[in-house]
């Protein structure tokens, strides 16, 4: 089991979770992190870490966002690693809460 990283990172890109992760499995993208599920040992640390709520065990991922399991396997074995916390994007609140924000995904 791993978690997975859904829609709501999609241009909030918040690293909060980045800084709590023992295994440093999460990748970065342009405007969203995915987790490498590979890598992950669902410690459960980054999930309550996120502040856009975007993560979740690849068991309780909400319905309609399945397609994030693979997208977030697909997309760690090309983007880099990422291990330490940086600033949001400038717009970040702005974009929490937005739904259906998989057309802003840049890969």
């Amino acid at each position: 089991m791993t978690f997975v990283v859904t829609d709501n990172c999609i241009k909030c890109k918040y690293t909060d979770c980045v800084e709590v992760c023992p295994v440093d499995c999460f990748y970065e993208g342009p405007n969203f992190l995915v987790i490498h599920p590979d890598e992950c040992i669902d410690c459960a640390l980054c999930e309550p870490e996120c502040p856009a709520e975007a993560i979740f065990e690849e068991d309780d991922v909400p319905k309609g966002m399945e397609h994030f399991i693979a997208l977030n396997e697909e997309l760690a074995e090309t983007w880099p690693n990422i291990t330490e916390q940086q600033d949001p994007p400038a717009d970040a609140e702005e974009w929490d809460g937005v739904e259906n924000k998989y057309e802003h995904l840049k890969k």
